[in-house]
């Protein structure tokens, strides 16, 4: 029987990248399915957050990822532009995001349409990969959702049609996941129990094999 995990994630969040090549390999190496269940950042969804954050943490995020990304061999680049409208230096984020939301709608409908995990790596690896710059012009967007087994086209006229369906259920998820026991990306849920952060993926496998999960 093939077992799933939800797998809360934001496509701003540098260590929720950092986990979707690992989840790629897991799903490819198990019998297992990630069921990517989008939530917002933190940025937007509680911005308030970073009046009281230390003014270490923003370097140190950008020094740990970057050295994390180093230690897994996955190329990284913080993304161009930037996901979340954000002034770096005040840390002040406008009411306004114009590349967020869209690409948080689009995960939604990507895991509706089964294959949430499949376009989530291949936008991450478009978006954060430092190669592409204006990853949400031309035809980055198309060619990452056609790697996934998807068509952007179909998949902009279902968020045009259903923006208010989508975005309910982007809220249920973030529901979802403090009702599962916690709040930060990436977490994964497995029977209910969860497991957080892209370094405690080592856990989550002793989890899947201690429930007798199968190789493929």
């Amino acid at each position: 029987m093939t077992l799933r995990v939800d797998v809360y994630y934001s496509y701003r969040s540098p260590y929720s990248y950092l986990a979707t090549a690992r989840m790629r390999k897991l799903s490819e190496t198990y019998d297992l399915e990630f069921d990517v269940r989008v939530v917002l950042p933190l940025a937007v969804r509680s911005p308030e957050f970073f009046d009281k954050v230390n003014p270490l943490w923003p370097p140190y995020l950008m020094m740990d990822t970057r050295r994390l990304a180093g230690f897994l061999r996955v190329p990284f680049r913080w993304p161009r532009p930037d996901p979340v409208v954000m002034d770096m230096k005040t840390l002040s984020i406008p009411a306004e995001q114009p590349y967020i939301w869209p690409i948080s709608r689009l995960g939604v409908v990507a895991q509706e349409q089964g294959r949430g995990c499949a376009f989530t790596c291949e936008v991450t690896r478009m978006m954060w990969g430092g190669e592409v710059d204006d990853w949400h012009e031309g035809c980055h967007l198309a060619q990452a959702a056609e790697c996934a087994g998807l068509d952007l086209a179909t998949m902009l006229a279902t968020v045009e049609d259903e923006t208010e369906r989508i975005d309910a259920a982007i809220d249920t998820n973030q529901a979802a996941l403090e009702a599962a026991g916690h709040w930060g990306v990436p977490t994964f849920v497995f029977e209910g129990e969860p497991i957080f952060g892209q370094d405690r993926m080592d856990l989550l496998v002793w989890r899947l094999e201690e429930s007798g999960v199968r190789r493929r």
